[in-house]
């Protein structure tokens, strides 16, 4: 009610009083054009000629008058925007078989010259003729928005949320179906299923959840949607196409996976090691075990209770540690035969790239991730783990000769725990990275 209320003020106020007078002036001079060629068309009947044919230019220039001083003011206040939509039309098997049928009426019609029929096919062309003006009116003034979250990972299903405003101030629209149109040059488009509107009430809007999934990690781009629908016959698919330039990015799948499981425990057994044996703070004393080094024995202890005991030192760097990506790829051709390809490989270690910097996200760890062309800075993960991410989504392999050469300039921070994913040959490796880093080859993925 308050709605309404409102488009009346709107309707009836200052900027609105000279169309509606020029309205009225239209229709009266109009009304009055149309009695005055009855009037002639009366008087004709009768006999005089001279009366009817004044009566009748005079209903003539009334009307010419309007179309001439009134329609052009009136027209320049209405939006023609519906007029450049471009609408396809598509013919429904259903449409087929009523186009058949008016086909039968007009040989029918034509062959027995029956009124009644000339009658049914005129309503017939008729229905033809309200479909497309029904449904075009549908069509026009739509307008939608497109809401996805922020953060959307490969392989995981996400909810978007789809807007459908009606901005017509008199007509509801129905039965709309929204997909997604693109270039053909376009193949990772956002939305791949049809989202269904059944009704929208003038200056309303209706609201649709769309759960999306994205198979692989990268950009996906939507150029169109296309608005559709077969209201109200069924007779025809028309779709009107609405250019939207979205474009988001995808974060490579951060489940866990079998390299994920075969690596961690490993991963873990490195960095206890190595941070354990940079502390110079005294932490505690325990019983030795078969794994552990004997410079780490404390033999006055060891003499003052008869057994060996082990010192254990503080972490003075606990979970600092730096995740680095190399792109670099091996193309030449193996002597065996291998069952992934180096780029099938490459997608295997960013997805693992992806598991680890999570995985240290999730347990509050100060990291810095790198690749040839990006780096963090040395920050908690929760603030850095989403730029790595949008790094991984971007990156791709790089076959060229100067790949991998950036890992040389890695050696100078000897102070940190380095993760390290790589596809250069072991041989190439500085000495002084296998010291502070535990490496993932690409190969063996």
């Amino acid at each position: 009610m308050q709605e309404s209320a409102t488009q009346t003020r709107r309707w009836l106020g200052a900027p609105e009083r000279a169309a509606w007078r020029s309205f009225g002036i239209a229709m009266l001079a109009l009304t009055f054009a149309l009695f005055l060629a009855l009037f002639s068309a009366a008087v004709a009947g009768e006999g005089r000629i001279w009366l009817a044919g004044i009566t009748g230019v005079g209903a003539l220039g009334i009307a010419v008058w309007v179309g001439v001083a009134i329609v052009p003011t009136l027209a320049k206040r209405t939006s023609l925007r519906w007029i450049a939509y471009q609408i396809d039309y598509k013919l429904t098997r259903d449409g087929m078989i009523y186009i058949f049928a008016v086909l039968i009426l007009v040989l029918a019609a034509v062959n027995t010259g029956n009124n009644l029929l000339f009658m049914i096919l005129g309503c017939a062309l008729a229905g033809i003729l309200i479909s497309g003006v029904l449904s075009r009116a549908v069509l026009t003034g739509i307008e939608l928005k497109f809401d996805l979250p922020e953060h959307i990972f490969a392989e995981q299903p996400v909810v978007a949320e789809m807007e459908m405003r009606n901005e017509k101030q008199m007509w509801p629209s129905f039965s709309l179906r929204v997909l997604g149109e693109g270039a053909k040059n376009e193949p990772s488009q956002i939305l791949t299923r049809p989202v269904y509107f059944p009704y929208i009430p003038r200056m309303s809007s209706g609201r649709q959840k769309v759960e999306l999934r994205f198979p692989k990690r990268g950009v996906y781009r939507q150029s169109a949607f296309g608005i559709r629908t077969r209201f109200p016959f069924g007779f025809f698919e028309k779709t009107r196409r609405v250019d939207a330039k979205s474009e988001i990015i995808v974060y490579p799948a951060v489940g866990p996976t079998e390299q994920m499981y075969e690596v961690l425990p490993l991963l873990s057994g490195e960095m206890s090691s190595y941070f354990r044996g940079r502390g110079v703070e005294l932490h505690s004393l325990r019983d030795y075990v078969p794994s552990d080094s004997a410079r780490a024995v404390d033999w006055k202890v060891t003499a003052k209770t008869a057994r060996l005991m082990v010192r254990e030192f503080a972490r003075e760097d606990e979970r600092r540690l730096m995740l680095v990506l190399d792109p670099f790829v091996r193309t030449e051709k193996a002597e065996t035969d291998e069952v992934n390809a180096p780029h099938e490989q490459f997608e295997k270690a960013v997805s693992l790239a992806a598991c680890i910097a999570w995985h240290f996200h999730e347990i509050d760890s100060v990291m810095q991730f790198r690749t040839d062309r990006f780096e963090t800075p040395m920050a908690a993960a929760g603030e850095i783990v989403y730029d790595a991410l949008r790094e991984l989504a971007l990156v791709q392999p790089d076959d060229s000769a100067q790949g991998g050469a950036f890992l040389d300039d890695l050696v100078t921070h000897n102070d940190i725990f380095k993760i390290i994913l790589t596809a250069r040959p072991q041989r190439t490796i500085p000495t002084a990275l296998w010291t502070s880093s535990y490496l993932i080859f690409i190969d063996h993925l």
